[in-house]
Order: C-alpha cells, then sequence, then structure tokens
C-alpha cells in the first residue's frame, strides 16, 4: 500500500506533525505546545493529558493542511519521560515526570555500588536523567497502583489498546539487557521493580494496532525514540558519521553496527532501532541545555528570542573573554555530573549582550565538540561527519560556531524536523515490509553546510579555555 503517513514527534516542549507522501515529500503539518512545570530542586513534570492533547491536536492539524487521506501513523516519543497509569481505563495515576527531572538523584546515590554493573548490562550510566531511577521514585513516594512506564507506552495505549514499547525507548529505561534486548531481571530486582507490568518490546516497524483518535481508522505502524527517528532520517547508519539534533537540549548519536560499544568516554552505548529482529547500536551524548538556556537568556531579558541569536550575537567580534557553561540543569556526558549548575566567568563593565549570546554559543558547541572526541575515542577514530537538525539549526551563528569547534564541515537538514521524519520512514517500512531502508529513510539535501572559518589552534585554544571552566566547576563539588 502506498500514500501519505502521519508522523508525530512528541517532544519536550511541543508536539510536531508531519503529513509525508513517498513522492512529493511533507504536503502537511501541524504543532501543538507542551508546558513543563519546572519546580524547585530540579523537578521537571507536565500534565500528561496535555501530551496525548498535544499529539492529537498536532496530527489533526498536520492532516486539514494536507488535506487529503494517510494510510498509516508513525509516532516518536521523548524517551525518558515517565508515568503511572492504570492500564484498564488508561486513566494517569500521576503526572509525568519529563526526563529533566533530577528528583531521584539520591536514589541514584542509593544505587552507587551497583553503577558499574548496570552500566555493563544497560549500557547506561546510573543517573536520574533515564527512566528507571524515576519510575523507583513514583513507586517510592507517589503510587504503587497500575502500571509505571515510558510515556510512549501510555500514549500508544491510548491511541490503540495496545501495551507495547520500542526496542529503541525501552534502552532508555536502564531495565533492558542491552545484548538480548529483553527486560532484565536483575536490573529490575536493583530498582525495586521485579514484578512489575512492563510493556512488550516490539520492533520499530511492528504494527501494533489502529487508532481513530485523528479521525478516520488509520494503523500505528511506526514508533521510535525521538534521537534515534533523527538519526535515521538524517541516513546515518554505519560507523564514522554523526548527527547531532539541537532541540531543549542537544542529542548525539553515531552508529557502531549490530554490536553495542561499551566505551570508557561516558557516553551511553543503547539500541538505535530494531528491524526485523536485528538490533543496531549507537554511542549517544547529551547536553542538557540548549534552546532551554536559549530561553533562560530570553526570560532574562537579554533577547527576545531564539531569532534574536544571530542579529545580537553578530553585533560583536567575540565572546569580550566571556566563557558560558550553560550547565542550568546539569553536565551530561561525559561527565554525567547532574548536580553541577552553570557559570558565566570573565565578566565586565563592557560585556553586553552579544557577548553573552556569543559565549552561550560557544559553551553549547564546545559540549558537542566534547561529545565527538568521546565517540571518536571510543570507536577509534574520527567522526567524518556531522549532520544536524532541530530548531536551534537555524541560527548561523551556532552552527558556524559549532564547524569552527569542531573543524569539521557541519551539513544542515533543509528540514529542522528530522525525527518526525525518521517516525514516517517507520511507519512506511511497518506498512509495507518489503521496502528497505534505502526506500523510506528521505532523500538529503542539506539547507547549508558550514565549513570551518578558524584554524586547529584557535579552535584547541577557545575549546581549552572552556574545559578549564569545566573542570573547575567540577573541583569545587565534592
Amino acid at each position: 500500500m502506498t500514500g501519505p503517513v502521519l508522523a508525530v514527534d512528541q517532544g519536550t516542549s511541543g508536539t510536531k506533525a508531519l503529513v509525508v507522501c513517498p513522492e512529493r515529500g511533507v504536503i502537511g503539518s501541524g504543532s501543538a505546545p507542551v508546558r513543563p512545570r519546572h519546580l524547585p530542586a530540579g523537578r521537571v513534570e507536565v500534565s500528561p493529558d496535555e501530551l496525548l492533547g498535544s499529539v492529537v491536536d498536532a496530527g489533526r492539524l498536520a492532516l486539514a493542511q494536507a488535506g487529503e487521506p494517510v494510510v498509516a501513523v508513525g509516532l516518536a516519543n521523548q524517551g525518558e519521560t515517565v508515568l503511572a497509569w492504570d492500564p484498564d481505563t488508561g486513566e494517569p495515576l500521576t503526572d509525568a515526570l519529563v526526563w529533566q527531572d533530577r528528583r531521584a538523584e539520591s536514589l541514584c546515590t542509593e544505587l552507587d555500588v551497583y553503577a558499574e554493573e548496570l552500566r555493563q548490562l544497560t549500557g547506561l550510566p546510573l543517573d536520574p536523567y533515564f527512566a528507571a531511577p524515576k519510575m523507583m521514585w513514583i513507586r517510592r513516594h507517589l503510587t504503587r497502583r497500575g502500571v509505571v512506564t515510558t510515556s510512549d507506552a501510555w500514549l500508544v495505549h491510548r491511541l490503540t489498546g495496545a501495551f507495547v514499547t520500542d526496542a529503541a525507548t525501552a534502552g532508555r529505561t536502564q531495565l533492558l539487557d542491552l545484548d538480548s534486548v529483553t527486560w532484565s531481571p536483575r536490573a529490575l530486582d536493583l530498582f525495586g521493580l521485579a514484578g512489575e507490568r512492563l510493556p512488550r518490546v516490539v520492533d520499530a516497524t511492528e504494527p501494533v494496532g489502529t487508532t481513530t483518535a485523528f479521525g478516520p481508522e488509520l494503523p500505528l505502524t511506526g514508533l521510535l525514540v525521538d534521537q534515534q527517528a533523527a538519526l535515521l532520517a538524517q541516513d546515518i547508519t554505519e560507523p564514522g558519521g554523526a548527527k547531532c539534533t539541537y532541540g531543549t537540549g542537544a542529542f548525539l548519536l553515531a552508529p557502531t553496527g549490530s554490536v553495542p560499544r561499551r566505551g570508557g568516554s561516558g557516553l551511553v552505548s543503547c539500541v538505535a532501532w530494531r528491524l526485523a529482529g536485528q538490533s543496531s547500536y549507537c554511542l549517544d551524548g547529551q547536553v542538557y541545555t540548549a534552546a532551554s538556556a536559549v530561553r533562560w537568556l530570553t526570560d532574562l531579558g537579554v533577547i527576545a528570542g531564539p531569532e534574536d541569536l544571530d542579529p545580537v550575537g553578530s553585533a560583536v567580534p567575540d565572546t569580550g573573554g566571556v566563557t558560558f557553561v550553560p550547565a542550568l540543569a546539569g553536565l551530561a556526558a561525559p561527565w554525567w555530573r547532574g548536580d553541577i549548575r552553570g557559570s558565566l566567568t570573565g565578566l565586565g563593565l563592557d560585556t553586553g549582550p552579544g557577548h553573552l549570546v556569543r559565549a552561550l554559543c560557544e559553551g553549547i558547541a564546545a559540549q558537542v565538540a566534547q561529545l565527538t572526541d568521546a565517540v571518536a575515542a571510543d570507536l577509534g577514530e574520527p567522526v567524518r561527519t556531522l549532520r544536524v537538525d532541530g530548531g536551534l539549526t537555524r541560527s548561523a551563528l551556532l552552527m558556524q560556531t559549532q564547524a569552527d569547534l569542531l573543524q569539521l564541515p557541519v551539513e544542515v537538514s533543509e528540514l529542522p524536523d528530522a525525527t518526525a521524519l525518521g517516525a514516517a520512514a517507520v511507519a512506511r517500512l511497518g506498512l509495507d515490509p518489503s521496502l528497505s531502508l534505502g526506500d523510506v529513510v528521505p532523500a538529503r539535501r542539506p539547507a547549508a553546510v558550514y565549513e570551518p572559518r578558524i584554524g586547529a589552534d584557535e579552535a584547541a585554544h577557545r575549546l581549552g579555555a572552556f574545559r578549564t571552566e569545566v573542570a573547575a566547576l567540577l573541583d569545587r563539588k565534592p
């Protein structure tokens, strides 16, 4: 069966939906906001009903704009966000704890003696970013009722009645055996979740049911966690390449093939996707605050919004000696220090908004450069290609800074919505298993390619200044 598919990307700050035609590309789009609540003590939560409502609203808007029927639905999700819910009625029993939420920090400290065992077993470091510590916190402090899962399982259940999660999303929980791609009894026991009813782990392209949420009954034929969906859409399936998505945070993924690679550089080893029962793996590095740091500058009144990054930042030639470590929600890979907070150093009476904007762009780009270095160390070969997507790729200043610090060309996706395009690809595969990955991955035409404009010595100097400030932050904390 051929025809357009509806692809829905349920993200942290909003849901984006695209109607994607195999021949004509994107023929309809829609979006709906999501408003997480940022609370004291690092708590971040959101109403589950708001998540579901945004999925339905964005999907219906995209279909209305397309003005023609679709043949299937694909869903991408934000990965590590969790909630408890009633499997009989589908009603949520708690708010959803967003991936940025840090309330399970003390539980991770309790389990620290098992951190290396869990890393070897699941590929993930012990950190509240992942789902299992938050699931454990819900069970200890909120409710023992119902089931506790990642948000995708609840959304799929509300859409179709099925109780499933895809292998890549399951791999974000720290409850999945990385080698067998099955739930790990040992990990469940360590997190106090033994005996929990867990969703069935499915391929990214397994049809799981039908939904009438968007109008006529449609099969749901594609499921994939957000960053892996973007990796697929960027057509990076072999070692040597990497993609980075600049959204609420920045997320760099690099394929490792059919065997997981547990490196020593602080990156996550995880499932990229499972197709026809065969798992592919990747290395994953995270920057917790990217667009959220831009929003922070906006809330302070330094800029009016993301659209100001380039005009304000371009008003000055450099950072004026300012260094910004934008660890506003902690440092993720490769440091895994969620307790660290950001710093601004080198401020003077002559410091203006442009210097702060440039320092923020440099701070984000420097963290991504750190991740590419870690990928190179774990794979034993340098990253040769960086393809990027996400809303912040609209900033030429950030992208040029990224190319400068990486000393690599940075290829910007023609469409920033690569995650939704990845969801569309797996939906098409699920609808027609005779297709190959090459048949469903969209043709790539970079919107822009940024080449380095500074030399390696200058890049090393700027990265060195950033790393010095990170080291100072790490030294201040026990």
